[in-house]
């Protein structure tokens, strides 16, 4: 009887946390996230080496200062 009642009170505790709420918002954070460090991997490879000395990091961050800027 214990283990009957302790089995009901798992299940309901299983089934109230798997809500799909707020999943989208953390799949676009996280792509996001993954953009960003995309973005400064490029940046770091490029400044070490001779690729441009760094202008493509200067290049993107003005870009997206651009970007940003236009939304407002």
């Amino acid at each position: 009887m214990g283990y009957e009642l302790m089995g009901r009170v798992h299940a309901a505790l299983l089934r109230t946390g798997r809500g799909q709420r707020g999943q989208g918002t953390v799949e676009y954070v996280a792509l996001i996230l993954l953009v960003a460090v995309v973005l400064a991997g490029v940046v770091a490879t490029t400044r070490k080496t001779a690729l441009g000395g760094g202008e493509i990091g200067k290049a993107i961050v003005d870009r997206l200062k651009s970007a940003i800027d236009s939304v407002k």
